[in-house]
């Protein structure tokens, strides 16, 4: 990944933070790395340990940045997320799963946030 797409990624990261402070949500880390690869951001909100999805983009030509999100992404996130449940969580945690699309293509940016977004199984 180029430096450029990395710090893209981090602008969006940073905006969905904003955004989901807003909303109330408490960040609890960002860029958590697994064996399984990377959650861009653990969050709680009203005691329901969130995994956010973020993807951002520049250009309003590709469509909605969530779809980028493919099954095999949400597949590697919920594998991610159950390893983060069972070794930082007590049990019977509550856990969700949320993707922010942030659309940097005008300004200011377009922040879009798809609370429960997908399901383990799905």
């Amino acid at each position: 990944m180029t430096r450029h797409r990395q710090d893209l990624g981090l602008q969006g990261e940073d905006l969905a933070c904003v955004e989901l402070e807003k909303l109330g949500y408490s960040i609890l880390e960002r860029r958590y790395r697994s064996r399984f690869g990377e959650i861009d951001i653990v969050a709680r909100d009203d005691g329901t340990v969130v995994f956010v999805e973020v993807k951002t983009k520049t250009s309003s030509s590709f469509g909605d940045p969530v779809e980028e999100v493919t099954l095999q992404k949400q597949r590697q996130i919920v594998s991610m997320g159950e390893e983060y449940v069972s070794f930082r969580c007590p049990p019977g945690t509550n856990c969700r799963f949320d993707v922010v699309g942030v659309d940097l293509s005008a300004l200011p940016a377009t922040i879009t946030h798809y609370k429960d977004a997908f399901r383990p199984g799905w």
